[in-house]
């Protein structure tokens, strides 16, 4: 199925009056007309051709037609919170934050204590630039409804579907804890210095360094059987100060993953089969992208963009995540 589309093609689809998610380049984000939809950031996609990289074409989810009401809200840092209170009683909720923004690190370190979290459904994604560019471009989000673009803040569209169906998000995490080293830290955040090996207090680069370990395998914690990634951004030495792609908490238990033998075969195992006609949205990692050479690879029948975080209920790492729209039995 067709999923990537020229900015004409994309325009024409506005004006028809189809409420739609988007995801490109800024360039092409910027050139369509006011509407029903929302956008953000990323040359990188998991395309019908496979996975590729484009600034010519935009990719496009177009919202069904049997919806009940749409609704499509900005949030600032501060309002994010409200995400869940304002999400439809049957439906769900795609959210769209910049990278590096002050709205992408509240979110991420706060989610958890949002008023109803998790209460209803919310998937989303983290946007982007393309890897060459993070030195001279911001990653953006734009609202279609007056085509205004962000770098800072939310675009949300809550969706609210007929009593005959419900919406259902799952992730693919293709790691699990290895059986190392048992890793706490102090406090909350994107960063760290410190950290409690098996109980014992060190500076958390030295340990990475000294144990040669593989930054491309995540921090993995179990949250009741759920497995979480914080990815590993940076070794700062000069600085003793490591740096992730999400937030570690306070407290939890952490293990590096499982070495990988083969990430393809291992990925491509646990993608969904048989339920592409279900599947509305769905997006996957950049590292998966990179360290998974997804280049020229098909994901299966799993189409989206390529992101710097994964929105499902909460900030997600190195993880595709979907959401099926299902009919009730």
């Amino acid at each position: 199925m067709k999923v990537l589309f020229t900015v004409n093609e994309v325009s024409a689809m506005i004006n028809q009056g189809k409420k739609l998610l988007l995801a490109g380049d800024e360039s092409l984000i910027r050139q369509l007309p006011a509407g029903q939809w929302i956008a953000g950031t990323i040359p990188y996609f998991m395309a019908e051709e496979g996975g590729l990289e484009t600034k010519e074409r935009l990719f496009v989810n177009e919202v069904p037609s049997y919806i009940t009401d749409l609704k499509i809200k900005k949030y600032t840092a501060d309002s994010v919170a409200n995400v869940y209170k304002d999400a439809p009683q049957n439906g769900f909720s795609v959210i769209i934050i910049p990278a590096f923004s002050r709205t992408h690190f509240s979110f991420a370190l706060n989610a958890p204590q949002y008023p109803n979290f998790a209460t209803s459904q919310l998937i989303g994604w983290i946007s982007g630039v393309h890897l060459d560019d993070l030195a001279t471009q911001k990653p953006k989000v734009a609202c279609g409804e007056n085509t205004e673009i962000l770098d800072d803040g939310a675009v949300v569209m809550h969706i609210s579907l007929p009593a005959s169906k419900y919406a259902d998000i799952n992730i693919i995490n293709i790691f699990n804890q290895g059986t190392g080293d048992t890793i706490t830290f102090p406090a909350d955040g994107f960063s760290a210095t410190e950290a409690e090996i098996n109980g014992k207090k060190m500076s958390f680069a030295d340990y990475l360094t000294a144990n040669k370990i593989d930054t491309r395998l995540p921090l993995v914690a179990d949250y009741c059987g759920a497995m979480i990634n914080i990815s590993i951004q940076t070794i700062d030495q000069q600085q003793n100060r490591v740096t992730f792609y999400a937030p570690v908490f306070k407290g939890v238990e952490y293990k590096i993953a499982a070495p990988i033998a083969d990430y393809i075969t291992a990925f491509t195992k646990q993608l969904p089969k048989g339920e592409a006609a279900q599947i509305f949205f769905s997006c996957n990692c950049i590292l998966n992208y990179v360290y998974s050479e997804l280049a020229g690879k098909k994901t299966g029948e799993v189409t989206g963009p390529i992101t710097f975080g994964e929105i499902a209920y909460q900030l997600l790492n190195q993880t595709l995540a979907y959401i099926s729209i299902k009919d009730l039995a």
